[in-house]
Formats: C-alpha cells, structure tokens, sequence
C-alpha cells in the first residue's frame, strides 16, 4: 500500500536526470564550477517542468560534500537527508498558504543564525507570487543583503505578479514547456524501467495531453496504467482521455485538401462516439495547422517532431494559401464554440466554414476580353519603376495633319530612347509643328528650369537622328491648352490607381473577408498590374 506515483518516483536528483531545461542546468552547474553563486535565484515557468525540482537539485548541490561534476553525489549524508525530507538548513514554504506578512517576518527571524548541517542555509519559497505586498516589502532587505551564509531559491508559475523590487534582486532562469518529444522519451524510459508493456501510439497521445508539463504527462501514464490493467494501449488511453488520437485529426485535414464534406462529416461522427472535448479537437487541428506551415516555410523546422512524416504528407497536400485560412477560420471558431447550441454542431460549422472560404482558382475564359481594372494587393513596399505606356492623343487635340506614323510626340520620346533630364524636357513639352526642316516645341513656363544649352543640344541631335534630316529645334515657353506627355502620364496613372482600387473594393471575395472575418485594406497597398 505504499505505492509512490511516477511523478515523485523518478523525480530528478540531480541535474543530469533533469529534462529538457539544458539553458538553466549548464548556467547553474558552471556557477558551481567556478563558485559564482548569487544569493537569489528565481525559476519561473508553467506547471510541472521542473522549477521546484531545479531549486532543491541546487540546494543539494551547494551543500554537497562530495560533487560529482558539480552534480550532486546522491550519497552524502547531506543529500540522503535532503531526499527523505530531513535536512535541517533546507526551509521550504509554500507561499500560497503563507501570505500574511506575519509569517514572512516568522521565517526570516531566523535568518541570522548559523546552518546546522550545511554550508549554507536555503529558503525555497514555492509560488512565491501568492505573497502579499507587506510580505514582499518585508522580504525586499533581506533578499538585497542576506547573511553570507544564506541563499533565497524563489519559484513561480506567474512573475508578472511579483514586484519589479524583488526580481531586480533576483537571477532569474525562465524554464521552457517541455516538448511531446522530449515527455514521450521520458515515458518511454520510465516504462522500460518499471517493466510495463506500452504501445508507442499510446505514449504520443500522453505526450500532447500533458500540454508541456512532464508532471502532468507522468500523472496521466499512471492513469493509464491503472486504466489498461497494467498495459498502456492506444485504445485504451484514447477511451481515458474522452479525446481523440492523432490519425482522426490527419484524415479531417486530408478530407479538408480533397474538398469532401462527406467525409468530414463521417469523420466528424465517429470522433463524437468517443465523447470527446470538441474544443480540444480543433485545437489539435491548429497545432497540426501551424506546424504545416512552419514546414512549408522552413522545411527543416520540425525534424524533431516525431509527427515529423505526417505533418510533410499533410504540407504536400495543403497550399500555404489554405493553411493559413484554416488557421484563422479555427482561431475565431474555437473563441465562438461555446457560443454554438452544442459542441458538435460549432466544430462542425467551423469545418464547414473551412471548406466553404476556401478559394477556388478559376481560369479565365480565352473569349473574354481581359479587365482593364485588374488589381492586386502588393505585400510589400516595392521601389517604383518607371513603366513605358503608349500614349493616346485626346480627342479634343487637333493637330496639323503630317502623313507620318511618328505624328504622336508621346510615341516619338519613346522611340528616340532618350534618358535623363533630356526625357524630362521633352515629356514637358507639346509638339507645336514638325518637318523636315524644323521641330517647334512648347514648353509651359512653369518647366522652364528644365531647359539647358546641353538637354535643347540632345534633344535636337535625338531628333535629327530619327527623323535623318539635319532640322532645327526651336522652343517656344508659353502656355498651352494641350497635356504634355508628363500630364498625359500623370492622368493615366490616377486613373489606372484609381481602378485598381475599385476593382479591390467591389471584388466579392475582398468583400466576404471584410464581412466574416473583419479584414481590412491597408491604405497605400493597392497597385495596378
């Protein structure tokens, strides 16, 4: 009758044993190497990966009498008596249970005396977020100049809560969730050791219900143990934790790429026969989700994982495009699943909805013309290049009729291949007359700093060259009725941002995200193509 659960049976004895926080084990054991010990350490961290167990492995090792490594050697009598619970300069409290600033003044009164047995005497204040303000301000002088004989060992599951006074006083070691991976291997290990038969599908199901913590993933394998009758089946762990496995999960996403609501919906059926928590289901399809896209992004990301094979099989089928609507579809699903008449219908309208907003990609029909109003949503901020447009003549604008195809001025800057301040000058300009003799221009007096002796030069020798007749050029600076090239361009630019920007605004599937899902155009991210 005097079983010990897994959790306090193959719990950590020294730093070698610990899993999965290597950062704070390598910083403490070199503090040992080299006898750099701060007076106050404060470990933080969710539930059950290993803060208090950390703390009472330092305290351990900083009373040792003979360290292994600067590992603690397991076989003194200052460890024995640490492991059984006896050890005299070891004061342990529970914070939760002790708020009131009298007992903090209680535990420091005894601060200044010697230790009995160690070198040092510790206080390891366990969720020592639970004190009251006057118990910290109590604690604040103690903690900044404790006697040389005293180390503070602090442990919290919420450090926001503790005053910026205390932590400024403290090294702080902020410890990881643990991976599936990592809980799945300690599992393994531990039922290797205990002689109990396993089925590795079982152990992966464990290793994602505990959520991070290794406590909590050790309470559940005694769980299951008791649950199969000393065996550890998928079966049975899957019918323990009222949950689904993994494989219910792939084929929802496998029916999601095929577009097949059938199948989502029978799939939907036989998880509901396990009685399952439907909130957790989908949040298993959002972890899937975004290791999907982490591997479409990175292809390296999750070698470690060891869903590894099925999340590529399953980023093979989805297209980022869809994962990250899926993401998005089951992140506003689950904040509204207790809004749904009943858990089952919600998950399977968000199932639904999913196949429903995905996007269809139709191919344009050769017979119709293309849109002039074509529009996309540039993702980033782009350097501007000058595009080469056709210019029409308007029709307001009569011209002296030349039978020449290079009538157009526009056209003709374009055909000489003119660069510079040159261009500028000529785009300024509006073609008044031209022959073989002479090229008049007119420039409007507000671009009269464009004209120089070397520009009037190149422009007249760029239109010698085109038209192969030694003429003149001659610019007259006046006002003009008529657009220059630079107006004309200008013009057709607004108008051509001007309809990118309807199409976007009255394009259905813009309008559908805005109304579902509260989107937004950001001003400035609209260009024409």
């Amino acid at each position: 009758m005097n079983y010990q659960v897994l959790a306090r049976k193959w719990r950590p004895h020294n730093f070698t044993e610990v899993v999965g926080q290597e950062h704070v084990v390598k910083s403490l054991m070199n503090a040992l190497q080299h006898d750099r010990l701060h007076h106050a350490y404060l470990f933080t961290g969710t539930r059950g990966v290993g803060k208090t167990t950390i703390a009472r492995i330092l305290a351990k090792a900083i009373n040792c009498q003979n360290l292994q490594d600067f590992n603690p050697c397991g076989e003194c009598s200052v460890c024995r008596d640490l492991d059984e619970g006896r050890f005299l300069d070891l004061i342990e409290v529970d914070a939760a249970s002790r708020t009131k600033v009298e007992d903090t003044r209680d535990l420091l009164d005894n601060v200044q005396y010697a230790p009995n047995q160690g070198r040092y005497k510790v206080y390891l204040i366990d969720e020592v977020h639970m004190l009251s303000g006057h118990s910290f301000n109590a604690l604040l002088k103690t903690l900044e100049e404790p006697p040389p004989h005293v180390k503070f060992l602090l442990a919290t599951t919420d450090p926001h809560k503790i005053p910026v006074t205390v932590l400024s006083r403290c090294l702080q070691f902020n410890l990881k969730r643990l991976l599936p991976g990592q809980i799945f291997k300690q599992m393994e290990f531990i039922l290797q050791q205990e002689q109990i038969e396993s089925e590795t599908a079982a152990l992966k199901l464990l290793a994602r219900a505990a959520d991070g913590s290794m406590r909590d993933g050790l309470s559940l394998l005694d769980q299951a143990i008791v649950f199969g009758n000393g065996k550890v089946s998928a079966e049975q762990v899957g019918a323990m934790l009222g949950t689904v496995a993994q494989q219910p999960v792939d084929d929802l996403l496998t029916a999601l790429a095929d577009g097949d609501a059938a199948a989502i919906l029978n799939k939907i059926n036989e998880i509901a026969n396990l009685t399952p928590d439907f909130s957790d289901v989908l949040q298993q399809i959002l972890r899937v989700l975004h290791r999907i896209a982490l591997i479409q992004q990175v292809p390296g990301a999750i070698d470690h994982d060891f869903d590894a094979e099925m999340i590529a099989a399953l980023a093979s089928r989805l297209t980022p495009e869809d994962v990250q609507l899926y993401y998005q579809i089951g992140l506003i699903g689950q904040r509204d699943l207790d809004l749904a008449p009943d858990p089952r219908s919600g998950f399977e309208m968000v199932m639904l909805r999913m196949l429903t907003f995905r996007p269809v990609v139709q191919e344009q029909s050769p017979a119709k013309p293309a849109q002039a109003s074509r529009a996309i949503v540039k993702p980033e901020v782009k350097t501007p290049q000058a595009p080469v447009v056709s210019f029409h003549k308007p029709e307001s604008v009569q011209e002296p009729a030349i039978e020449r195809i290079d009538n157009n001025w526009a056209e003709m800057i374009v055909a000489m291949k003119i660069g510079g301040m040159t261009r500028e000058l000529a785009n300024n300009c509006v073609l008044e007359n031209i022959d073989d003799k002479v090229c008049t221009l007119i420039l409007d007096p507000g671009h009269k700093q464009l004209r120089s002796a070397v520009t009037e030069e190149k422009l007249q020798n760029a239109l010698r060259h085109y038209r192969g007749t030694s003429l003149k050029l001659v610019i007259n600076t006046e006002k003009t009725t008529v657009d220059s090239p630079a107006v004309q361009l200008t013009k057709e630019r607004e108008d051509r941002q001007l309809a990118a920007i309807d199409a976007i605004n009255s394009d259905e599937n813009i309008q559908a995200l805005k109304e579902h899902f509260d989107a937004r155009v950001l001003p400035g991210t609209i260009e024409p193509v």
